[in-house]
């Protein structure tokens, strides 16, 4: 598989980690996207060493920023004659943080990085994605979504960009959820536009899992005691980068697109009911996602916000 081409984001911690590890293990060649580079080269030397595998590349992108995501796509694409897998993996959030901060592009930071990043990024690849026999894009997403199940739980398109930062709180964990909704939302628009040119666009509704002791230390102290905990029974990330591997090479997702797949790689289906015993089953069951995700006036607001915030970055 040494030449079937593989791009995660975030490849330096987490799932992301056990991802580039599967992959290399595997033979494909590996392109590890991250921010920081300084930590992600011992990362690398790692992963190089227990895959036995060289084809691992190291390559600087920082998600938030449409500048860094143009740098990334056009040195890409100059180094490599196609691209078989795109995994958005990276994702921000940052725990018990309240305050509203602002990407480059002045877009509120976890939209700019779970939601606005890989719209962009995912354009500027789609020639060297058409050049795969079998193209597959994978969205990360999570569990979260499930608070769309909250009849007056809404995406605050309005306040996207810092609108009302001074007047509304902030809170990260709807915010980080939100992005992810609207990830989720793309993941069925992109689809269906990209289904002509034979790209499988899917997501991932990630479970829990073991967080590492980086992630940990970045919280604040009643979160650090409360990911501790958690901790003694999450289950590692290599199960869930198992389940990247599969979704992205095996036969049985080889046609499937604009889906969203559980954890236990069951399609999740749309719910039909939302109310009382049903809306039960969907909060704690894992076979249903909120209506929302395919309300046909969300999708045309975010694809038309979408668009207006990458205008002028999407050129060959």
């Amino acid at each position: 598989m040494k030449d079937r081409i593989v791009i995660i984001t975030g490849a330096n911690s987490g799932i992301g980690k056990a991802a580039a590890h599967k992959f290399a293990l595997e033979g494909y060649h590996v392109i590890m996207a991250c921010r920081n580079l300084m930590i992600s080269k011992s990362v690398q030397k790692e992963i190089m060493e227990v895959s036995n595998n060289t084809n691992v590349d190291l390559m600087e992108l920082d998600v938030s920023s449409f500048d860094s995501i143009r740098n990334f796509c056009s040195e890409f694409k100059a180094q490599y004659p196609r691209l078989d897998i795109l995994i958005h993996n990276a994702a921000y959030l940052k725990h018990g943080e309240k305050e509203y901060k602002l990407s480059p592009e002045n877009i509120e930071l976890s939209f700019a990085t779970n939601t606005f990043g890989p719209f962009l990024m995912t354009h500027l690849l789609t020639d060297h994605l058409k050049k795969s026999e079998d193209p597959r894009i994978l969205h990360a997403c999570t569990t979260n979504i499930k608070n769309f199940f909250d009849p007056k739980r809404k995406i605050d398109f309005e306040n996207l960009r810092g609108e009302y930062k001074d007047t509304k709180p902030f809170n990260a964990y709807k915010m980080y959820g939100d992005s992810k909704m609207a990830l989720l939302i793309l993941t069925f628009k992109m689809a269906e536009e990209l289904k002509s040119e034979g790209i499988k666009v899917n997501a991932l509704q990630i479970n829990r899992v073991k967080l590492s002791k980086e992630t940990i230390q970045k919280m604040h102290s009643f979160w650090k005691v409360f990911a501790w905990v958690q901790n003694l029974t999450n289950p590692l990330p290599s199960g869930m980068a198992d389940t990247y591997f599969h979704i992205c090479t095996s036969d049985e997702f080889k046609d499937v697109s604009g889906k969203l797949i559980n954890h236990k790689r069951e399609l999740v289906q749309p719910s039909v009911n939302e109310k009382g015993i049903e809306q039960l089953k969907n909060i704690f069951g894992s076979g249903t996602y909120p209506s929302y995700a395919t309300d046909s006036q969300n999708v045309e607001k975010l694809w038309k916000m979408s668009t207006m915030l990458t205008e002028g970055q999407i050129i060959d």
